[in-house]
């Protein structure tokens, strides 16, 4: 059987998602047609049963392929940081670390401190920040640089990865 990497599963996955929807599109066009009273339908190069039988290979190629990857995901780990995390937990670990880095950049974009206008019209008022603004916009960049390392790992990973899946349908 052919093989294609992991890397390429993720892109070949994007693709089975959209040619399915292109496929509803021609079952929608297919299905019906406008005549004259008394006159034939005139019938296209396919009809409604070839689209759907297509329909139904890519959504099967589609479950199957979404097992393999599953599967890869699960079975596969990367070393990261002295762990070893499987795919499928390095990924949402980028993901975090990511949404870590963003919101450690709103921190550091804090003033040290400022006023509050409307609070009080006789004392002025403060908000304070607890925390060095600067220390949080270095973490940011750490995590950011952390995010993009294992991305990256994931990433090389997934061209490692074989899986037993037949292609040429869709190149």
């Amino acid at each position: 059987m052919a093989t294609i990497t992991l890397a390429e599963a993720v892109k070949l996955k994007s693709i089975l998602t959209k040619r399915i929807h292109e496929l509803e599109e021609e079952m929608r066009r297919v299905a019906f047609t406008t005549v004259e009273k008394g006159n034939t339908p005139e019938k296209g190069p396919r009809t409604l049963q070839d689209v759907e039988i297509e329909m139904d290979e890519v959504r099967l190629d589609s479950r199957t392929l979404d097992r393999l990857m599953y599967r890869a995901n699960i079975d596969h780990n990367i070393d990261f940081q002295g762990q070893q995390l499987a795919i499928v937990e390095a990924i949402e670990l980028a993901t975090q670390l990511r949404a870590k880095a963003r919101f450690y950049k709103e921190l550091a974009s804090a003033e040290k401190e400022e006023i509050q206008y409307g609070f009080s019209e006789s004392t002025t008022i403060y908000r304070v920040a607890l925390f060095e603004p600067e220390d949080y916009r270095l973490k940011a960049l750490q995590t950011e640089r952390d995010a993009h390392k294992l991305s990256n790992l994931i990433n090389a990973k997934n061209y490692s990865i074989v899986l037993a899946f037949d292609d040429s349908k869709y190149f």
